[in-house]
């Protein structure tokens, strides 16, 4: 997965893993904090065994399994995690948690076969943050693709441009479907001008699925936001 930015800027205090995982190459991030190897799993979509591979190579404790939401394509290797890291949090927003425990609202059950995973065991909401070691990831509700959507939000520090974790909201040149149940494209778009296209231009996004990109790539190129 290509970005526009170097993602292992030596300053940046994160390490970042990226694995396109599943039939869907859905992108699942491992990020740890480099001081305390704390670490947080976003979108374990599916292959557990290079997951789990991965986070050995890291030398790094989850803390937090994340989905940004409740599709079957961000949620396949949950399971398989949870069963090998029981102390981790597995965290989606409270709106997207019912999808956990139900093939048919995670799409899986059209897609390849039912999923489950376990429930949750923190359910979000706007506002609540993340932590490893001294970095907080903030959540940021994007319903539109989902009701319960979220990016995670770390706005880096005076010297390192911050990135945003964006699921299947924002991707680089677009923007997730909304013509799935309970899709709503106003609030997807509404959500992602007032809450991601505000954020500083060298913002990284990290998206669900495909290439990285920059907030600021995407206020000038994404067709979606042709009027920003």
């Amino acid at each position: 997965m290509e970005t526009p930015v170097d993602i292992e800027e030596q300053q940046r205090p994160l390490q970042l893993q990226i694995l396109p995982v599943g039939p869907m190459q859905a992108v699942c991030y491992l990020v740890s904090d480099k001081a305390t190897d704390d670490l947080m799993v976003i979108d374990p979509g599916g292959d557990a065994d290079l997951i789990l591979e991965s986070i050995r190579m890291m030398n790094a404790e989850p803390l937090y399994l994340v989905n940004t939401h409740g599709h079957g394509d961000h949620i396949a290797a949950n399971a398989e995690l949870k069963r090998e890291y029981p102390d981790a949090q597995l965290c989606i927003h409270a709106s997207d948690a019912g999808m956990l425990l139900a093939p048919e609202k995670n799409l899986s059950a059209f897609f390849g076969g039912p999923i489950l995973s376990p429930p949750a065991d923190r359910l979000l909401k706007e506002g609540d943050d993340l932590v490893l070691g001294e970095c907080a990831f903030r959540v940021i509700h994007l319903p539109g693709h989902t009701p319960g959507g979220i990016a995670l939000y770390w706005p880096g520090t005076d010297s390192v441009a911050g990135m945003i974790f964006t699921g299947d909201a924002l991707f680089a040149g677009g923007v997730g479907r909304t013509d799935f149940p309970d899709g709503d494209d106003r609030s997807l778009l509404s959500g992602i001008r007032e809450k991601v296209l505000t954020l500083p231009d060298d913002t990284l996004v990290l998206p669900g699925h495909g290439p990285g990109s920059t907030v600021g790539c995407e206020k000038a190129t994404n067709p979606f936001f042709a009027d920003v």
